[in-house]
């Protein structure tokens, strides 16, 4: 009798001996998980990754030799696969995770005490569910995308052979007077998970910087990366992007993006509305921020128009939010689409209950979300 195994192959790479034989365990706990093999440096990782074909990899980001950053590089480029990096929750970790994520990698498990972690042991759960979410993504819906999504927005002007990205100015907290956000009557909102940074850069790109309208972003994040990735986008798209901060007044042409670790809810103050950041409610199926909660603040303001997208994640965040904003707002809903999303989760629940308006790919979003705020 042939015995098939159906287990996908996983390659962990990681500098520290004590952190390879951690995830090793965690991983190998799973029985349809198999670590084939182990990685000490980046030049090891891209490889073995050549050698022992793996379905699915982690990537430490501080490595010797070739750092994570490039080795997934070289991976990406001779041998595509789904990787998760490992990182640090420093700041320079952030940013390199961001970086990391629009290079090509689908997630990330940060090391919760640094680079030889003893509490890893309470992220097994996280760190086994990523792997085998991560093991069925098609990396043909990534690598496509790569070309697009580091394609010059209109704030990135090129110079010979070299791309310079143009200065920011920088975010400034409104003065009284200074707005009148009266005038603000229809918002925009998007949520999204495993992908998202990748998808949320192609979109947001896209807009132009007088889109007249604010945006309000969900992206499933732990605290202490949605700051570096606000900080990117904001270095790349026409639009301001920040990450949101409790109590602070709402601008159109501003994006707002919910902090790691808190629920962003919205308050009408007098004419005008304001962020509300909340780290005491639940998290919501295991996030917070999460697009349900955002979503639910919202349909208290039934005098507004809303503009949404879902996309790519796992699970359902947003649908019971969608729910009930539908039955109180006026909106109108994209989900994107099967052939692009990264993980066709969140979107398709939102297609299945009938709740979008239209399905699309990621491309096209930032296009249809222009139309239907000018109309």
């Amino acid at each position: 009798m042939v015995v098939v195994n159906d287990s996908k192959k996983v390659l962990i790479a990681d500098d520290s001996a004590f952190m390879r034989k951690l995830i090793s365990e965690i991983i190998s706990s799973h029985p349809s998980l198999e670590v084939v093999g182990t990685a000490r440096n980046g030049q090891e990782a891209v490889d073995k990754a050549r050698l022992l074909k793996p379905d699915v990899m982690t990537l430490d980001i501080e490595m010797p030799v070739l750092n994570g950053l490039e080795a997934l590089q070289q991976i990406m480029r001779d041998n595509p696969l789904p990787i998760i990096m490992l990182s640090s929750t420093t700041k320079d970790g952030a940013e390199n995770t961001i970086r990391a994520m629009e290079y090509g990698a689908v997630d990330f498990i940060t090391k919760p005490g640094g680079a030889i972690s003893l509490n890893l042991r309470e992220s097994e759960k996280v760190i086994i569910e990523k792997v085998l979410d991560a093991s069925q993504i098609d990396m043909v819906k990534i690598l496509p995308r790569r070309a697009s999504a580091v394609t010059p927005s209109p704030t990135v002007a090129a110079t010979g052979t070299k791309l310079t990205v143009s200065q920011k100015r920088l975010f400034v907290p409104p003065t009284e007077g200074a707005l009148p956000r009266s005038a603000v009557k229809q918002f925009m909102i998007i949520g999204t998970s495993t992908g998202g940074p990748r998808a949320l850069q192609q979109v947001l790109v896209s807009l132009p910087g007088n889109i007249g309208v604010p945006i309000l972003i969900v992206q499933h994040m732990p605290a202490g990366f949605t700051k570096s990735l606000a900080d990117r986008l904001n270095s790349l798209c026409s639009i301001t992007v920040k990450e949101a901060e409790n109590g602070e007044l709402i601008e159109k042409n501003t994006a707002y993006i919910a902090p790691g670790g808190k629920h962003m809810k919205v308050a009408r103050i007098g004419v005008s509305f304001a962020i509300r950041l909340d780290d005491q409610d639940a998290p919501r199926m295991g996030h917070r921020p999460a697009v349900d909660v955002l979503l639910e603040s919202v349909s208290e303001l039934p005098e507004l128009q809303f503009v949404t997208a879902i996309m790519t994640g796992m699970g359902h965040d947003g649908l019971q939010g969608m729910k009930i904003l539908k039955e109180h707002c006026t909106t109108f809903t994209i989900a994107e689409s099967e052939e692009t999303a990264v993980v066709y989760g969140m979107p398709r629940a939102i297609q299945e209950a009938g709740l979008a308006d239209i399905s699309a790919d990621v491309q096209d979003i930032g296009k249809l979300l222009i139309e239907q705020v000018k109309s």
